[in-house]
């Protein structure tokens, strides 16, 4: 229980720090600071393009047809292995590709925090917090992994669990280096991301449950 109750302590603390203007909103000062110092100091093309890369994989494209994907190849092995309920992945990859706007839009309209340029927003204009790209990066690929795990042996559900988690980090790094957005707006979706996932993790049913275990060999 410590992960989730973390993480909810935490997206309560930062979202009333970014509410209110807190004093903690000077980690996102200083983290900019630094950000733009290394930029001046150490010009690199090549950082600032994969920057830009790392921060495209938050897009709905291509992170919402790999979640989609993972749906589908997890049913698929789930009924060539006999497992209960094969089915259940593709639902749960269509309702998690809906979910992520419900999460994050309306929040976003709320806050209304302007992003790290500083420019005021425009009528109609969404705000920064939370980052849409972390969320729907952190959400995606961590559902993805989670409904391969079901049907896969223990090693490549290690490793997709792993490869979810680097993307995610990956993404919200290339968001706070490219100016895209604050520490904290980061921060708020992976905690955010972590409270799906986790409460994902505890619904969905084991392999084999109302059905023939499911084969460890199905990815080999």
């Amino acid at each position: 229980m410590a992960v989730p109750v973390v993480a909810a302590v935490l997206l309560v603390v930062v979202s009333w720090q970014v509410a209110a203007g807190g004093p903690l909103l000077g980690v996102d000062r200083s983290v900019r600071r630094a950000v733009r110092t290394a930029h001046s100091d150490v010009p690199n093309a090549l950082v600032d393009r994969l920057g830009h890369v790392l921060s495209d994989l938050g897009s709905g494209v291509p992170a919402i047809p790999v979640l989609l994907l993972a749906g589908a190849l997890a049913a698929w092995w789930g009924r060539r292995a006999g497992a209960g309920r094969w089915w259940l992945p593709l639902p749960v990859a269509a309702l998690t590709a809906g979910l992520i706007p419900l999460l994050v839009v309306p929040a976003k309209a709320v806050f209304a925090r302007p992003g790290p340029l500083g420019d005021p927003l425009t009528a109609g204009q969404w705000g920064w917090y939370p980052s849409g790209h972390t969320a729907t990066a952190t959400i995606s690929y961590g559902v993805a992994a989670l409904l391969l795990a079901r049907v896969a042996g223990p090693r490549a559900a290690r490793w997709s669990a792993v490869g979810a988690a680097l993307l995610s980090l990956g993404v919200g790094a290339g968001l706070v280096w490219s100016d895209f957005h604050w520490l904290l707006d980061v921060v708020a979706s992976w905690c955010l991301a972590v409270l799906v996932l986790w409460s994902l993790a505890r619904w969905l049913p084991r392999p084999g449950a109302g059905g023939r275990q499911a084969s460890g060999s199905s990815l080999r």
